[in-house]
């Protein structure tokens, strides 16, 4: 545990990090005789991150071309470094795959909403093999009623703190100045009719109220419904030596409900504050995913869950921001609160039945289990942020330095995961209540942040980053990010950019509860030596855990110049350490059953690839926009894959601009092959037949037209030839997620 004075220190280190200046650039306009000198541009350190190498932008304009079906994932995974996966190799719940940076993993992902983070995700039970059965956090706001979206990749990444060390995705949401109303409707119309249809509505109202208030009001329904239960072929199964088939799930349909409010008070010209709060319901519609992706369709007395709500996520948010300008420089501060309440059918907690849906709760005291029983995981995240840039000059040159602070705290009630027995010789050992409904069902962290960056204008052509952030976590004590990007222009058209740094991110509170409780009585006990150890054994949760890290490096060229192209090629090595899994090393050494282990600091991994885009105009009426990632490796030190991510990824765009209100879109996407794991990753065990998924191309063709200065339409066609894409595997092999086929979509946007 880290000692208070080691906090102070760093708060006095921040301080002198950021007093060693920044950068600025002057700019002259006007004709030769008579140049006008504009005021001095100078960056903050944040905004020079965003002009990184590892940065990309999606704008509203982007997403009417290219129409979102559900999740703005759908879009976010055409970027660059950008793919989706599940947190591991393992393929469980495929079709919930999530948003992944550069090979980090959906864990290593921070997403946020107008800067502030969301961590609904955090409320869904860990399974053992380090999935959960989350949609994740990226479907909170609706597509129509977003500015832009920012991606930021790599070192950059490291400033945000805990669970960016992969990347960061900020969905920023539009903000109208002036009296304005929206409304919006998509549909998207599978051609298969085994596949979910596509409805959403939403609107949007906004403007002054006073003269120095504005408002902003949203509402969206979102509904896409589940696959049907035999939308995947048969395939061959085998279980404890006997053969026989199953049929693997399709992707479960979700109902998204989102209400937001919005008041901004403009105290004066240098001070505004929000007012905000937030309300969204996400509920499944069942398609008989399970967590080994065998369709089960009935719990209990044969009741059908087919088509039925299983899941509800409930998320709330209340927050008040403060923008300040003063005669020092600026200021941006916030604090929120989320609130998600986690309710779904009661699912079992060890072994074989792990996640799966089962009749384990009895609701009215008559002594039987009720197979449709609910239980609710409660989650509170606090979040306070505030962050100060300040301009001054060193050496006759302006500057900004920026110090901020951050605090996250997480509050989990969770009296449903901790249910699993334990044996009672060894509950007394490790202090843990037997019976899991006498545990307490509370467990939170909290983690403080300081930090301090500054841009360094070396010469005209050198720029340097430098940054320093320090972390301090009530369960494992401090942690230090140091970090530097730099930029070198060799002339008006050339650049270069490379970046170090160390980023971190806390274990999460599944892997920190020791009242978190996995058994299993054989099939799941780890094999050593080559052979299965006998049950039961027991897999709990671990204070001890230190947080996963990672030394994060870039380097890069872009050239930016004639007939308007933008290139850019750019090479990352990610070393990372510290991951945390559920472990092999036997606590009670010697014991031959009731064998303990517990989520363990084990195996490192090796993540490094290339990405890169180009971009050009084609005479005056098209343009071309392409981009690539190369994973050159991304594996763990046994060489197992660290998560099911294509080995090259390509996304290719050809942008028609037929009038200047019409244009067509023929897009494509190439996913390379995907390599499966060859050893469980919970057990330690050889799969003896493992299948890899075969390179495939998407290609979509949309029009987007905009009718008149306040309605646009977009349609068009997603999967164009109908490439099919089934699932086929689950727990061993790489076909763990389907990819739907041909659909036809609409959409219109009326604004006044």
């Amino acid at each position: 545990m880290a000692q208070p004075n080691k906090f102070t220190c760093s708060a006095a280190m921040a301080l002198l990090m950021a007093s060693t200046a920044l950068p600025a650039v002057a700019q002259e306009v006007g004709t030769a005789d008579q140049p006008i000198v504009l005021d001095t541009i100078v960056l903050s350190a944040e905004e020079q991150v965003k002009q990184a190498l590892g940065a990309s932008t999606i704008a509203a304009e982007d997403i009417e071309k290219q129409p979102v079906t559900n999740d703005i994932s759908e879009i976010v995974r055409k970027m660059p470094g950008v793919n989706l996966t599940g947190a591991t190799a393992t393929g469980q719940r495929g079709n919930q795959r999530q948003i992944d940076i550069r090979g980090m993993g959906p864990e290593n992902t921070l997403i946020l909403i107008d800067g502030k983070p969301v961590l609904s995700r955090n409320s869904v039970k860990m399974s053992r093999g380090g999935e959960r059965d989350t949609r994740g956090d990226s479907n909170w706001v609706p597509a129509e009623l977003i500015e832009r979206i920012e991606v930021i990749r790599g070192p950059a990444a490291a400033r945000y703190g805990s669970g960016a060390s992969g990347g960061v995705v900020n969905i920023i949401t539009k903000r109208p100045t002036e009296f304005m109303g929206q409304v919006g409707v998509h549909l998207e119309f599978p051609e298969n009719n085994k596949e979910g249809e596509t409805k959403r509505t939403n609107f949007m109202l906004a403007g002054p109220i006073a003269e120095n208030l504005t408002f902003r009001v949203f509402g969206n329904y979102n509904e896409t419904e589940g696959d049907a239960p035999d939308l995947n072929p048969e395939v061959p199964y085998e279980f404890r030596g006997e053969e026989s088939t199953r049929t693997l799930a399709g992707t479960e349909g979700v109902t998204n409900k989102d209400f937001g409010a919005l008041l901004t008070w403009d105290i004066n010209a240098e001070h505004a504050i929000d007012f905000e709060g937030s309300f969204s319901r996400q509920g499944n519609e069942y398609a008989g995913d399970s967590r080994n992706g065998a369709i089960q369709e009935t719990v209990g007395d044969d009741v059908n869950l087919i088509g039925e709500e299983t899941n509800r996520m409930y998320r709330r948010t209340l927050a008040v921001t403060h923008r300040g300008q003063y005669d020092f420089g600026e200021s941006n501060s916030y604090l929120q609160w989320e609130n998600t309440r986690n309710s779904r059918l009661c699912s079992g907690t060890a072994g074989s039945v792990e996640d799966n849906i089962t009749n384990c709760v009895d609701t009215d005291g008559d002594g039987e289990n009720d197979a449709t029983a609910f239980t609710t995981i409660e989650l509170d995240n606090i979040s306070a942020k505030t962050e100060w840039i300040m301009p001054f000059d060193v050496m006759s040159r302006p500057g900004r330095a920026t110090l901020g602070a951050d605090y996250r705290g997480e509050f989990m009630d969770d009296a449903s995961s901790i249910r699993g027995g334990l044996d009672e010789s060894l509950a007394s050992q490790v202090g843990v209540e037997a019976d899991g409904t006498e545990r307490d069902p509370e467990s939170d962290q909290y983690t403080v942040g300081l930090y301090a960056e500054a841009n360094i204008e070396w010469n005209d052509k050198l720029t340097l980053t430098p940054a320093l952030r320090y972390d301090y976590n009530d369960n494992f004590g401090s942690n230090w990010s140091p970090s530097l990007n730099a930029s070198y222009q060799f002339n008006d058209e050339w650049s270069m950019k490379v970046g170090i740094a160390r980023a971190f991110k806390t274990p999460n509170l599944y892997q920190l509860n020791p009242n978190y409780v996995y058994v299993t009585r054989g099939n799941g006990c780890p094999f050593i030596d080559g052979e299965r150890l006998s049950g039961p054994c027991y897999v709990l949760g671990n204070q001890d855990l230190e947080p996963e890290k990672s030394i994060n490096k870039e380097i890069g060229v872009a050239y930016q110049g004639y007939n308007n192209v933008n290139a850019s090629l750019t090479y990352f090595h990610n070393d990372y350490d510290n991951r945390i899994g559920s472990g092999f090393y036997q606590y009670n050494e010697g014991a031959t059953t009731n064998r303990l282990y517990r989520w363990e600091n084990q195996e490192n991994a090796v993540i490094s690839g290339l990405e890169g885009n180009f971009s050009t105009d084609l005479g005056q009426n098209f343009a071309f926009n392409a981009n690539f990632t190369k994973m050159i490796k991304s594996e763990q030190d046994n060489g197992e894959p660290l998560s099911l991510v294509p080995d090259y990824t390509i996304n290719a765009s050809l942008d028609w601009f037929v009038t200047d209100a019409m244009t067509f879109t023929l897009s494509a996407t190439h996913y390379g092959e995907i390599e499966a794991a060859t050893v469980s990753s919970t057990t330690n065990e050889d799969f003896t037949d493992t299948t890899n998924r075969d390179a495939y191309t998407l290609v979509n063709l949309g029009m987007n037209w905009d009718i008149n200065d306040t309605a646009n339409m977009s349609l068009g066609v997603s999967n164009l030839f109908d490439k099919t894409i089934v699932r086929t595997d689950s727990g061993s092999g790489a076909n763990t997620f389907n990819e739907p086929g041909r659909a036809f979509y609409l959409s219109l946007n009326q604004s006044f």
